[in-house]
């Protein structure tokens, strides 16, 4: 069972992230309960990031959940690290993303331009190109769905902000759902947000289990 989980989640995860939000958030409203927010706060929110850390909790379709910390860095790195909560590592170096298993020993990896997760990552993703706002019942709560209608096979992330004026740009990245294109649903949770945090590059490194089967600390 965990190693189905692990292969399911940590494929899902690193090939598409797709966060979902709450189905309350995602159900159409009248335009007047509709968030305040708009595209453009959404794009601040994401490029005021500098560093970030955060604990997360990330649910698959099945309702199977693991948890860990997350240490985002732009622009491109970010490392989702499961402790004892799964033996894998997911991290990206700013060109791709990489899933280490370290109980089978396997290493896998994805260009980032092929991942909803580029919406985070990728300096080159325009947000407010293939973003759209999607209608939420709390003023205070943002939702914003990326997807490229010409490359259905990106799968698509959706983005929820919760208003708050110490985050970056005055908008807390909260949660997200990344969807693939064989409708996998990964549901990404984030607590405890810590901006412009001192992150070493080495954070995004991993050591490779092919070679040893010692794992790094």
């Amino acid at each position: 069972m965990i190693t189905r989980f692990r292969s399911a989640t940590g494929a899902a995860l690193a090939a598409m992230m797709a966060v979902s939000a709450p189905a309350a958030l995602l159900a159409p409203v009248p335009v007047e309960a509709a968030s305040t927010g708009t595209l453009d706060d959404a794009v601040s929110a994401l490029r005021g990031i500098s560093t970030m850390k955060a604990n997360f909790t990330q649910t698959d379709r099945n309702g199977q959940t693991v948890r860990g910390e997350m240490t985002l860095k732009r622009p491109g790195k970010i490392r989702f690290d499961y402790g004892k909560s799964a033996p894998m590592l997911v991290v990206s170096n700013g060109k791709s993303l990489t899933l280490i298993d370290y109980e089978v020993n396997q290493v896998q990896r994805w260009p980032i331009s092929n991942s909803p997760l580029g919406a985070l990552l990728d300096p080159k993703r325009d947000v407010k190109r293939y973003g759209t706002l999607r209608p939420t019942s709390n003023p205070n709560v943002m939702s914003v769905e990326v997807r490229d209608s010409k490359k259905p096979e990106f799968g698509v992330i959706t983005l929820v902000f919760v208003r708050d004026g110490s985050a970056p740009g005055g908008w807390e990245l909260t949660n997200w759902v990344a969807l693939d294109a064989q409708n996998n649903r990964t549901t990404v949770r984030l607590s405890n947000q810590r901006y412009g945090v001192a992150v070493n590059d080495s954070a995004f490194t991993y050591r490779d289990p092919r070679r040893t089967t010692r794992r790094p600390g």
